[in-house]
C-alpha cells in the first residue's frame, strides 16, 4: 500500500508528538504521518523510571494524544529512504510519500550480553511493563548500570520492596559525572536504603530463564537473582539517515534550524546532533526536555518559519529523597566548583571550562534552570569567587 503525506515523521515518541503538534497549529489540514517501530501511541518516556513506580500517574494517563492530529503506523520500521523520489518504505512492503521528512528515530539501548524474558535492556513501556510484573515485594533484582536510568530503577526497585543489586564499573554511583566526592556519598546513601551498591562489577556474561537468571561477573563469581534490568546507556539510531547519504556523526548531523544534509529533511530528538551556540559545539542530548523542544521547533521549520534553536536543555533525575535539575555538560574532568548548603543534599556544583561555565548541576535546588542556562551563555570568566551565591536559591 502506498501513503501520502504532507509531513511524514520517522519515530513514534515525544519528539514525533511536539513535532505533530507544532505542524497542526501552523498547518491544521496538513496530511500527517508517523511511522514507529513501538506498537504503542507517543507517550511520556520519564514516568517509565519515575512517576510509574509511585503511582503519581497511571499508565493511561502517559499517552500524549497524538493521534487526534495524525495517522499512525506503528509496528513498522522505515528500512529505506528514497531521497530523490521522496518516499520511504517500511519493513512490511509498504510506502510513504512526503513533501518534507522528520528523522525522530531516537537511540536503541545498550544491551546485556544475553537475553530471556527474565533479562531487560530498559528503554521503553513495554520494558516498563515486563519488569513491573517482575517487581513484586521480596524479589531479588540486579540493576547493571550505575547511570542515570540504573540509580532511578535501582531507588524505583527498592521502593517497591524488592531486593536490589546494582552493578557498575565505575567507582561510585554517577561516577564521571558527579564530583568524586558526592558520587561516593551516592554509593553509601543507596546501601543506607538497601541496596547492595557494587562498584567495579562488570557483567561478562550471564543467562536468563523461565524462574530466575543468573549473571556470570568480570571476577568470575557468579550472581543469581529473579531478574536482570539494565540501564547501560543508548546509542542513536542512525541507520536510515546512513542509508540515505545524510551527514552523521554520533547522530545525525543537523544546522541550527534541525535541517539535515538534505533540505526537505529534519532530524530531532535524541538521534540529533546539533550546534549549541551557549556550549560552543555540536551536542546530542537524550533528555525529555530535548525531544520535546527540538520535535517542537522543527515542526515550526517545516511549516516554513525560520529562526534558530536556541535552546540549552535541562534535564533531571530523583533518587530516593534526592533529586536534581541539570543544564550543560556535567562532567569531572572540568574544573569544579561546589557550593553547598548543604552537604551532598542541597548545593549547587558549577562546571568550568578555561573560566567559562559548561554546566551547573542543581542538586535538590529547584527553579533555577532559566538562572543557570544564563550563567552558562555569559562569557565569564569565572571562579569560585565570582560565583558563590550567584544563583539566587544560595545565600
Amino acid at each position: 500500500m502506498e501513503y501520502r503525506y504532507d509531513y511524514l515523521i520517522v519515530g513514534a515518541g515525544m519528539t514525533a508528538d511536539a513535532a505533530v503538534k507544532a505542524i497542526h497549529e501552523r498547518a491544521p489540514q496538513a496530511r500527517i504521518g508517523i511511522v514507529g517501530d513501538d506498537k504503542h501511541a507517543p507517550y511520556e518516556r520519564p514516568p517509565l523510571s519515575k512517576t510509574l513506580w509511585k503511582g503519581d500517574k497511571s499508565v493511561e494517563a502517559i499517552d500524549l494524544g497524538t493521534k487526534a492530529v495524525a495517522k499512525l503506523h506503528l509496528g513498522r520500521r522505515i528500512v529505506t529512504l528514497d531521497r530523490t523520489a521522496r518516499r520511504a518504505r517500511d519493513d512490511r512492503g509498504d510506502t510513504y510519500g512526503y513533501r518534507c521528512l522528520l528523522l525522530a528515530t531516537g537511540a536503541a539501548p545498550r544491551r546485556l550480553p544475553f537475553a530471556g524474558k527474565r533479562a531487560i535492556d530498559f528503554r521503553t513501556l513495554d520494558d516498563y511493563l515486563a519488569l513491573r510484573r517482575l517487581a513484586v515485594a521480596g524479589a531479588h533484582i540486579a540493576v547493571v548500570g550505575g547511570g542515570f536510568i540504573g540509580s532511578e530503577l535501582a531507588a524505583a526497585l527498592a521502593g517497591q520492596g524488592c531486593r536490589v543489586t546494582l552493578l557498575f564499573p565505575g567507582a561510585a554511583i554517577g561516577a564521571g559525572r558527579y564530583p568524586a566526592a558526592l558520587a561516593e556519598f551516592l554509593n553509601g546513601y543507596y546501601r543506607e536504603r538497601g541496596v547492595d551498591a557494587r562498584p567495579g562489577a562488570r557483567v561478562g556474561g550471564g543467562r536468563a530463564g523461565e524462574s530466575g537468571a543468573e549473571l556470570a561477573l568480570a571476577d568470575g563469581t557468579r550472581l543469581a537473582v529473579d531478574a536482570v534490568v539494565a540501564g547501560l546507556g543508548v546509542t542513536p539510531n542512525t541507520q536510515l539517515a546512513q542509508q540515505a547519504g545524510l551527514a552523521f556523526d554520533d547522530g545525525i548531523v543537523v544546522d541550527d534550524r534541525l535541517r539535515t544534509t538534505d533540505p526537505d529533511i529534519f532530524a530531532a530528538g535524541d538521534v540529533a546532533r546539533f550546534p549549541c551556540a551557549a556550549l560552543g559545539a555540536h551536542v546530542r542530548v537524550e533528555h525529555e526536555n530535548a525531544a520535546i523542544s527540538m520535535g517542537h521547533h522543527a515542526g515550526r521549520m517545516m511549516t516554513g518559519e525560520d529562526e534558530p534553536y536556541t535552546t540549552l536543555p535541562f534535564f533531571y533525575s530523583d533518587m530516593f529523597d534526592l533529586g536534581y535539575e541539570a543544564v550543560g555538560t556535567l562532567d569531572d574532568r572540568l574544573d569544579i566548583v561546589e557550593q553547598w548548603t548543604q552537604p551532598y543534599h542541597e548545593g549547587v556544583v558549577y562546571y568550568l571550562d578555561g573560566g567559562r561555565v559548561r554546566g551547573v548541576l542543581l542538586w535538590n535546588v529547584w527553579g533555577q534552570v532559566e538562572a543557570a542556562r544564563e550563567l552558562i551563555v555569559e562569557p565569564g570568566p569565572h571562579d569560585a569567587d565570582s560565583l558563590r551565591g550567584r544563583l539566587p536559591k544560595l545565600a
